[in-house]
Parts: structure tokens; C-alpha cells; sequence
């Protein structure tokens, strides 16, 4: 497992959660939730978040369907997540498999009885976190960064 602070990202129209962990990769913890309507300024945020916990890599959900596919919402992600890695370069940014994360996020704040009106609030972070923590799973599983690297085109 590589050693260094990593951020997750989960994207969404309306808002961006954030994650980040310990520099050992052990707990992933909620950040903030950035708005995403306007996309320069939320990717602005992310850069000036990204420079505060220097992050050896950023992971972004990438949504699926649950067969596996791709559809509009992970093109979308696939641009943003490009975008994100023009300007943070060079971190590197990482998409990994976001399945079911908002909903496994929704399902754990309702568990620890966070009404649903206050959830929304926190529930991209929550998600962010489900995000991160599964991508530690997997680099601790196999030794490998999670996910795949988005390229930087110059």
C-alpha cells in the first residue's frame, strides 16, 4: 500500500462530495460538498482543495449501470475528471467504480438517523467516502492503484 493522503471525488449536477484519508490510507472522512452547477468554479475549489492536502492522487467516481455499462452520466464524469486532471497536474486522477456508493451513503446516514432533509446535505460527501474507502480496499487487496489513470493531454 503506498503511503499518502488521498482525495475522492463524487461527482453529481448539482454537487461534488469530497473525501480525503490519512496519510496511512486507513479512514476516509468527508471533506466538503462543493457545488457543481457552475463547472469552472467547482473545478476551481477542487484545485485549491487538492493544493491544501497535497494528495498523491485524486480518485473520481466513475458511474456504471449495474451491468457494467457506460452512459451519458459517465462521459460527463470522464470529462470532469479529464478537466481535473489538466489542472491539478501533476497529481494524478484515477476513476474507479462508483456503483451503488450514493446509495450505500444514503443508507448508512439514515441508519445512524440523519433525517433524509439533512442528508442531502451530506450525502455526496457520504458518498465520496464509501468512494475512497473502497478504492483503499482495492489498492490494499491487490497492491495496485485502484481504477484507471486518466491521461493530461498537452
Amino acid at each position: 500500500m503506498r503511503r499518502g493522503r488521498r482525495i475522492a471525488v463524487d461527482v453529481g449536477d448539482a454537487r461534488i462530495g469530497v473525501a480525503s484519508c490519512d496519510p496511512d490510507g486507513v479512514l476516509a472522512t468527508p471533506v466538503e460538498t462543493v457545488p457543481g452547477r457552475d463547472v469552472p468554479a467547482a473545478q476551481r475549489r477542487l484545485g485549491k482543495i487538492v493544493e491544501e492536502y497535497e494528495p498523491i492522487e485524486v480518485v473520481v467516481g466513475l458511474p456504471r449501470s449495474l451491468s457494467g455499462g457506460e452512459g451519458p452520466a459517465a462521459a460527463k464524469v470522464r470529462g470532469f475528471a479529464q478537466e481535473l486532471a489538466q489542472r491539478i497536474a501533476p497529481v494524478p486522477v484515477r476513476l474507479v467504480d462508483e456503483r451503488m456508493s450514493t446509495v450505500t451513503a444514503a443508507q448508512s446516514l439514515r441508519a445512524s438517523g440523519v433525517s433524509s432533509k439533512k442528508g442531502r446535505k451530506v450525502v455526496d460527501q457520504a458518498a465520496a467516502v464509501v468512494i475512497l474507502q473502497n478504492a483503499l480496499e482495492s489498492e490494499r487487496a491487490s497492491g495496485k492503484a485502484p481504477g484507471e489513470g486518466v491521461e493530461v493531454v498537452i
